[in-house]
């Protein structure tokens, strides 16, 4: 894993107005938006970017590969998870808020295999924005098929450097 910036993003000054995010404009994901400075985690386990999704909100995608595999060959549950996480807080605040917060509670249901080097793709809604809980579901997809439905509190806290738990 490289240490160093992205050097395929670069600023858009018609970027969406949530703080962080940065449009790549070369590659697979030329069009995408990552977060910047990103997250070691997310990026060793995806990386993971997020576009607007045709009025419909936001789209965040992932293109998992050999290492995101279990022993079965599948994607194993747990980067599955990690990339529900990261969509709770894109849905939550998505391409113009950041939404400041942990992660109180995500709940996943496994509805069926993911494989390498496909496209998944999550796309949800927020339930409820209170002052300080965020109620969002979403549905992980490889295409028109779904993978995972997740569900998740997010816990509003000051301050923070991403929307991101």
């Amino acid at each position: 894993m490289s240490h160093e910036p992205h050097d395929k993003l670069v600023a858009d000054d018609a970027a969406p107005k949530r703080p962080g995010l940065v449009r790549v404009d070369q590659g697979q994901w030329a069009g995408w938006y990552h977060y910047e400075p990103s997250d070691a985690f997310e990026d060793h386990t995806g990386p993971f970017y997020c576009k607007p999704d045709e009025g419909r909100g936001i789209i965040c995608g992932f293109l998992p590969d050999v290492k995101n595999c279990n022993a079965g060959g599948n994607i194993h549950g747990g980067s599955l998870m990690t990339f529900a996480d990261y969509a709770l807080f894109m849905i939550a605040g998505g391409m113009d808020a950041s939404v400041h917060g942990v992660t109180v509670t995500c709940n996943n249901e496994f509805v069926g295999a993911a494989e390498p080097g496909r496209l998944l793709t999550a796309r949800g809604e927020v339930i409820r924005a209170g002052f300080s809980m965020v109620f969002v579901r979403g549905v992980i997809s490889d295409g028109e098929r779904p993978v995972m439905a997740f569900s998740g509190t997010i816990k509003r806290v000051p301050g923070g450097q991403k929307g991101n738990g």
